[in-house]
This record gives structure tokens, C-alpha cells and sequence, in this order.
């Protein structure tokens, strides 16, 4: 309704200034910094200024002269150099918004695919992944929020170093035959996680080791003999492992895509005997990169500069680089390849996924995008470059400017999270703990969770000492799930987050606990109502009815701000800042716990101050429950 209303004035006044000065100008609305300043504000007048010559302030009374306002609108005011402020009427507006959700879904609009989490499969999800998936989730809940078909798809690097390198620890290092891997317990990434780090000190002793990596690549992307067989193992594996993790978090996906899958259709030798016929690809005959396909780069623009501004896209010894496959991957999410996948449910995890084999001739759509994003760290940005530039090279330009790059920075532990999770002093005293998973310096992702929850159980279980066990575990899962995804989500994409169990998990500031304790106190309100008699909850002809005067400026900022998360959602979409989006709903919260201390409604006697109190409270509790189901809150029963 908020998006309405505000979509509204601005048809008007453009159509305004179109009648006024024949002039196509697109009025932006702007919140107002203070109450008395009004709901909204176009700063139009100003715009037009320079282009008519005029003062903006005449330019503002003419158009407010005679301009038919929309319902709730009350007033438009011209105020300061030229500004348009609009007044709505408190009563009529806020009858709007006591049952209406406030995300407004477009229709529509073109598919987006979303791709995130791409977690190799060689070794257990550690915290840096989690930030990535909880980025793309939040994104892909936002934009279907928005009216947006979204399709979530999660690459799996099933033939590259990593996975090689833990093969080669099975099979060279430790001598366990294929059945043995197999017959492995699980956690088996979480074993995994401790040959990869045990490997790769192995082949840096003796150069000559690294044959069988070499080796192990090449049966991986062919697909054939006991490498490649018990590739497949540790990475169906891991993969399942990791799907594992990501349910902990709310966390899915419409697509697993393998590259194993990407080499065996040949999407690669497509896309490669493109970029050769449109001469974007090159075979270096001498220097360092002899024998070895390269893109060269120097000329693009934004590659000028660089040292080395070429990439390989095929090695000398005919492997394809992550960045060669990438490129026929983002051809065919876009629907540029001529090629498509055959697919299988993975009826264990609930997931669809490629697959080289059979596969169902009943599946989704799956590709055809409208627009791409990626969600990869901030230290992909020059491979993501060149994904671009791949397609530009072959005459894709549209469709590489709708290729965006969500990057992000890492995340960290602040010093006493490192020191509680039993990393040394002298590695956590004083500064932040970067992850490593070649050193072996990270913190497994299950293992975070499962702290997180058992302190969570602890403040929980204080609090409550008649909860049986059950109810305690739940609880603790999802106050949890709530403290993970908002830490990772709050913090600006493009800053490095020193993940800290105490911020974290705070009941009382900015944090997943703090939004889900706002929501379980007006539940507390509602059955307390209930419980009285009273009723819990208000219909919009009862708030439409109410004096005017009954709405006070704080309660009337609850609702106005809480209005207003389209918004949010939709700034936050747009410029993949998805803070802007947690740091609202955090706002909403702080509102609501001011508003609820100086405006109990239990208590109050008074029928018509009661209901009003009531709709803020309820204009509130719908909005920020909406923005929780973006953020993947989970709304507790109590706390």
C-alpha cells in the first residue's frame, strides 16, 4: 500500500509537469528527516530548476496548484526551496496497512537465476560459506518477494583441485582402496576436512607428488578409472553433507548443477569453439603459457593496467581452468547455448541436480534467464570480469551487462569467539582469525552452528525452567538459525565481519534474537488480550474510524516506518546491499520496544487509545514478520 501510494503522487505530479511544461520528468519520492516536514517529499521543483529557469519554489506552487490528490492523501504542502511534502491522512492510511502486507510482488517480470553456496565438495562447509549462502538466500527470498521468478542454483566443482587433491589422500597417501572409502564413518567431511589439510602439506614436501594431482585432474574431468570413481564418492559425499548444513539454516536450492556434467555434454568444447571462430581465444606459442589457450584482455578496459591482464583458458596439458567452463555455464543459465542438461530429483535431499546419466523426461525449466547474479567472495571479482568479457567477445553484451557479480568480503572470528572455540592464544589475542582451509585454520560450519545452539539452549533454559527438553532443542535451533543469518546479513557486503558469539546471540541488541523477541512479545500481548476478554486483534473499519489526534507522532512512526519495507526490500535487491533490509527490520524492532514501554495496552481502558495501539502493534508485527521471512527468521513461540 505504502509502494502505492507513493507510485500514485508520482504518476500525478509527472503527469503534472507534463500538462504544466510539456517536460518528461520522473518525480522521486524522498522519507523526510523530520515528523512536521511530513510523510513524503519530491524534491521535483529542484530537478526542473536549471531545465526551465525558473525558481524551484514557483515551480513547486504551480504544480501543487489544482493537483487532484489520491486517498489517504490529506495535504501537499510546498515547504523550504522548493520541496512537494505530502501529509496523508493518519486514520485512512494506517486502515490500509492494518492487513495488507506491505511487500508489494510485481508481475511480470523476467526470470533471475541466483547462484550461490558452491561449496567444493572436497571437505566440510566452514563460515566463510555460510555468509555466501545466507547472502544468496536472503537475495533470492527478496527478490521472489518482489514478483521476481527466482531459480536457485547451486555449482558443484565435482572434477577440480580440491576434490583431486583429497583423492589423491585416499588413494596415495593413506593406500585405502575405493571400498574403503566408501566404508568411512560419517562425518565424512568432517574426516575430509582433515586429509585436505593433511594432503596438501604432503605434496608440497616433494614436488614430484604433484604428478598425481595432475594425474588425478585428468581422470576426474575424463570420468573414468578408480580416481574418477572415488572422486564421485567424496564428492556425492560431501555434497550431501553439505546440503545437511544448509537445512540447518533454512537453506535450499531448485538446482544442483556439476561441472562433471558441464565437460561430459561437451558445454565447454561449445563455448570454445565459439570463442575461437570470433578470435577471442588464442594459443600462446612461446613463454611460460606456451601451448596453453589464452583470452587476451589487454585491450578491454578494464583490464588495462594489469601486469598481466591474459587468462588461461585451457592449460598446455588440455585441462579447462574454472574460469573456461564458467564461461559456457553462464552461456547456457542464459540460454545462449544451444545445449541443455539432463536432470534427476535427488530424492533424499529434495533437490533436482544434472546428471550425464538417464535422467526424468518430466523436470522443470531449468536456465533461460532473464538476468543472471552470482554470489561469489570479493576475491572472485577478476575471474567474474572475465565471465563477462567472454561474453561480450562472442556478441553477448546484453547479456553480460545482466550478468552481476554479488561480491563479498570474508568473514572472521573476533578474538574471544577464536579463543572459546580453541584456537591458540598467540593465533586469536588481540585481532581477528582469518580462515585457511589449506593451513587448516577455519571453523567447520556444523560445529558453529552447534555452539551457537547450545549457548542459545543455556539463555533459553534460564529463562524458562519449566521447558522439557524438546522444546528446548527446537527453540535453540531456531534462535540459532536467527543469530547466524542476521550477523552474516547486517554487516555491509563490503566489509571483512569478525563473527562474534556474544553479538551474535544478544537478546537485547542488534541481532536475529532481538527481532524474534519483538514478534514473540506481541504474540505475549495478543494471548494476554485474549485471555482478558478483549479482542487481539483489529479490522480496518474500526482504525479508519478513529479521531485523528488519537495517533501520536511515535505511534505513528512505528506505522510509517513499518510501511515502508518494500522499500527496504526493494533497495536492498536492487543495489545487492542486503543490509539496508536487516537494518530496517532491526529499526522496526527498536520502535516497537520504545512504543510498547510508553504505550501498554493490556492496561489501557480507554477502547479507542487501546485500538489504536493495537493497529501500530499490528501494522508492526506484519511487516516485521514479512521482513523476518525475507532475512529466514524463524518466529519462536516464546523465548
Amino acid at each position: 500500500m505504502w509502494t502505492r501510494i507513493r507510485e500514485d503522487v508520482a504518476a500525478r505530479l509527472a503527469a503534472r509537469i507534463r500538462d504544466l511544461y510539456g517536460v518528461e520528468h520522473a518525480p522521486v519520492a524522498e522519507v523526510p528527516p523530520r515528523r512536521e516536514l511530513g510523510d513524503l517529499a519530491f524534491p521535483a521543483p529542484l530537478h526542473l530548476a536549471r531545465e526551465l529557469k525558473r525558481r524551484p519554489r514557483e515551480i513547486a506552487q504551480e504544480i501543487a496548484a489544482g493537483l487532484e490528490l489520491p486517498p489517504p492523501v490529506r495535504q501537499l504542502q510546498v515547504a523550504g526551496a522548493g520541496y512537494l511534502n505530502v501529509f496523508l491522512a493518519r486514520p485512512a492510511a494506517a486502515a490500509a496497512w492494518v492487513d495488507t502486507p506491505q511487500l508489494l510482488a510485481r508481475q511480470g517480470l523476467g526470470k533471475i537465476v541466483v547462484e550461490h553456496t558452491n561449496i567444493n565438495p572436497n571437505k566440510a562447509a566452514h563460515i566463510g560459506h555460510l555468509r555466501n549462502a545466507v547472502l544468496g538466500d536472503v537475495l533470492s527470498a527478496a527478490l521472489r518477494s518482489l514478483g521476481y521468478p527466482v531459480e536457485v542454483q547451486n555449482y558443484i566443482d565435482d572434477t577440480g583441485v580440491q576434490v583431486a587433491d583429497v583423492v589423491v589422500g585416499f588413494l596415495d597417501l593413506r593406500e585405502m582402496s575405493p571400498a574403503d572409502v566408501e566404508a568411512v564413518a560419517e562425518p565424512f567431511d568432517h574426516y575430509c576436512w582433515d586429509l585436505y589439510g593433511e594432503v596438501g602439506r604432503w605434496l608440497e614436501q616433494d614436488p614430484e607428488r604433484r604428478q598425481l594431482r595432475r594425474q588425478t585432474l585428468h581422470a576426474l574431468e575424463r570420468g573414468e578409472g578408480e580416481r574418477a570413481a572415488v572422486g564421485r564418492v567424496v564428492a556425492r559425499r560431501v555434497l550431501a553433507r553439505h546440503l545437511g548444513t544448509m537445512r540447518r539454516l533454512g537453506i535450499g536450492y531448485d538446482l544442483l548443477t556439476h561441472e562433471s556434467d558441464i565437460l561430459a555434454f561437451d558445454f565447454f568444447s561449445q563455448a570454445f569453439e565459439r570463442l575461437q571462430h570470433s578470435g577471442a581465444v588464442r594459443l600462446e606459442t612461446e613463454g611460460k603459457n606456451a601451448g596453453c589457450w589464452m583470452m587476451p584482455l589487454a585491450a578491454v578496459e578494464e583490464f588495462a593496467g594489469l601486469e598481466e591482464p591474459d587468462k588461461v583458458i585451457v592449460r598446455s596439458d588440455g585441462t579447462i581452468t574454472y574460469v573456461g567452463k564458467d564461461i559456457a555455464y553462464q552461456l547456457w543459465k542464459f540460454g545462449l547455448l544451444g545445449r541443455d542438461f539432463r536432470y534427476r530429483q535427488w530424492a533424499e535431499q529434495g533437490v533436482w541436480e544434472t546428471t550425464s546419466e538417464e535422467g526424468d523426461p518430466v523436470h522443470p525449466g531449468f536456465g533461460n534467464a532473464e538476468r543472471v547474479v552470482n554470489v561469489i567472495d570479493i576475491r572472485q571479482s577478476y575471474l567474474q570480469k572475465i565471465v563477462r568479457a567472454g561474453l561480450e567477445a562472442l556478441g553477448h553484451e546484453e547479456q553480460a551487462t545482466r550478468s552481476t557479480h554479488f561480491a563479498y568480503e570474508m568473514v572472521a572470528l573476533s578474538p574471544a569467539t577464536a579463543r572459546l572455540l580453541g584456537f591458540a592464544a598467540e593465533e586469536a589475542e588481540g585481532k581477528t582469525l582469518e580462515m585457511s582451509g589449506r593451513k587448516g585454520v577455519g571453523v567447520k560450519a556444523d560445529d558453529l552452528l552447534d555452539r551457537l545452539q547450545e549457548k542459545a539452549r543455556e539463555e533459553i533454559a534460564a529463562r524458562n525452567r519449566e521447558l522439557a527438553d524438546p522444546e528446548l532443542s527446537r527453540l535453540a535451533a531456531e534462535i540459532a538459525t536467527a543469530a547466524l543469518r542476521v550477523f552474516m546479513v547486517k554487516a555491509s557486503t563490503n566489509r571483512i565481519i569478525a563473527f562474534d558469539f556474544d553479538e551474535a546471540l544478544s537478546f537485547e541488541g542488534d541481532s536475529g534474537p532481538y527481532l524474534q523477541y519483538a514478534l514473540v512479545r506481541v504474540r505475549n500481548i495478543q494471548r494476554k488480550l485474549e485471555a482478558a476478554g478483549l479482542s487481539s486483534a483489529v479490522a480496518a473499519d474500526e482504525v479508519a474510524a478513529l479521531p485523528a489526534e488519537l495517533w501520536s507522532d511515535d505511534l505513528w512512526d512505528l506505522a510509517h516506518a513499518a510501511a515502508q519495507i518494500g522499500d527496504a526490500v526493494d533497495r536492498g535487491a536492487r543495489t545487492l546491499e542486503l543490509s539496508l533490509i536487516a537494518r530496517h527490520a532491526l529499526e522496526l524492532a527498536q520502535r516497537f520496544n520504545a512504543v510498547y514501554h510508553r504505550h501498554p495496552i493490556l492496561q489501557e481502558e480507554d477502547r479507542q487509545l487501546r485500538t489504536v495501539r493495537l493497529a501500530a502493534t499490528q501494522i508492526f508485527a506484519h511487516a516485521l514478520g514479512a521482513l523476518c521471512g525475507v532475512l529466514g527468521v524463524p518466529i519462536p513461540e516464546r523465548m
